[in-house]
């Protein structure tokens, strides 16, 4: 579990990087400076951990590209104490970042060996979401909800109706839309039954999948 100056370097690096790719936020750009990366990745991945690009973790899954989760969260424009509601969890990487910028993080994963395996680990390192679920993301937490902010981070076929509803008013959800290709979208809902939605762009994504594994 080392993190050396070696790290730190290639971290001040990958901030570069996303920085000139667009992302503004100094709190999102501190906490892709901070967060040890590599650590969330399979050994044999290390000297790959700090470049821009997504990687393979478990369970056929993918850690986000750190533009891509740069991006998501700059959207949602997180605020010290926000409760967020992850879909997703995954390696636990865009969950640090949520955690780093203060949110309230409520995660659901639906591959059981990534979750058990994700919750140990964000534990060890010292990241504590308010809660770690193991359960199908196109429900969402419906007992937790309303949420302020909702980021999705898998590719969705179609916007779950469950998730915008479990929005707060003047809340916001970012979430890549489409089947092979997603085009990143953000809700934003304005009254109980209105939402304003703005398109960003295409980004690739391994599929959200209903049912639990």
């Amino acid at each position: 579990m080392e993190d050396n100056y070696r790290h730190k370097g290639k971290r001040q690096q990958l901030v570069k990087t996303v920085k000139k790719k667009g992302i503004t936020d100094k709190a999102v750009l501190d906490a892709i400076g901070k967060i040890p990366r590599h650590l969330f990745m399979d050994s044999s991945f290390e000297d790959h951990s700090y470049q821009d690009k997504a990687f393979p973790i478990a369970a056929d899954q993918t850690i986000s590209q750190p533009y891509t989760v740069a991006f998501q969260t700059e959207k949602l424009e997180i605020e010290k104490g926000d409760k967020v509601l992850e879909i997703g969890t995954g390696s636990g990487y865009q969950t640090a970042v949520l955690c780093e910028l203060g949110a309230k993080v409520y995660s659901i994963e639906r591959q059981r060996e990534l979750y058990k395996k994700t919750k140990a680990f964000l534990n060890k390192i010292g990241y504590r979401p308010k809660h770690l679920s193991f359960g199908d993301g196109y429900k969402g937490m419906p007992d937790y909800a309303p949420f302020d902010k909702i980021i999705v981070t898998a590719g969705a076929p179609f916007v779950p109706n469950d998730l915008l509803g479990q929005l707060k008013v003047g809340g916001k959800m970012v979430i890549p839309v489409g089947d092979d290709i997603q085009i990143m979208t953000l809700f934003i809902r304005k009254s109980p039954k209105e939402f304003d939605k703005t398109e960003f762009g295409q980004f690739r994504f391994v599929p959200l999948l209903g049912d639990k594994n």
